[in-house]
């Protein structure tokens, strides 16, 4: 049994402007598209085995972290477009350098309140050592992200 210091979640919402669904399109369908809005970031995602959408479809993820270009395999474990849900496990990469597992869960939802949405950000992972840093950074990497992606979707509506 892993030591509680060992695992974490950290979790993180980001208000946007785009529907869930336009969001969500972006990260099942069209994750290679993700790196126009956001070049800075991520420089390309690559469908290696699969169709996009599909639980089991492997994709390759280049982008910068912490000012390192850093790669990452990742399969997907779940899809649910009622949900405008995604989940990402990484299998191989610069990640798997620091964490025994790590998934991402982007979850989209419409605001209550008006028009817009929230996208909820769920990372769980275990790290290999006590001295491995909480990914804190790489949350907000992903929210940023998430802004950009909004700022594109938007601007092309």
């Amino acid at each position: 049994m892993a030591s509680s210091t060992l695992t974490g979640k950290l979790e993180a919402d980001v208000d946007i402007k785009a529907s869930p669904e336009q969001f969500h399109e972006m990260f099942a369908h069209k994750p290679h598209h993700v790196h126009h809005t956001c070049y800075d970031k991520i420089q390309g995602c690559d469908l290696h085995e699969g169709k996009w959408g599909k639980v089991g479809t492997i994709v390759h993820w280049s982008y910068v972290h912490d000012g390192k270009a850093k790669k990452a395999k990742e399969v997907v474990e779940a899809v649910d477009p009622d949900k405008n849900l995604i989940t990402f496990r990484v299998i191989e990469g610069d990640l798997m350098e620091e964490y025994k597992s790590f998934v991402a869960t982007i979850l989209v939802s419409p605001k209550s309140e008006d028009s817009g949405s929230v996208v909820h950000w769920t990372l769980e992972y275990e790290k290999l050592h006590d001295g491995i840093a909480d990914p804190e950074t790489l949350l907000q990497l992903v929210q940023d992200i998430s802004k950009d992606i909004d700022a594109h979707l938007i601007q092309a509506n």
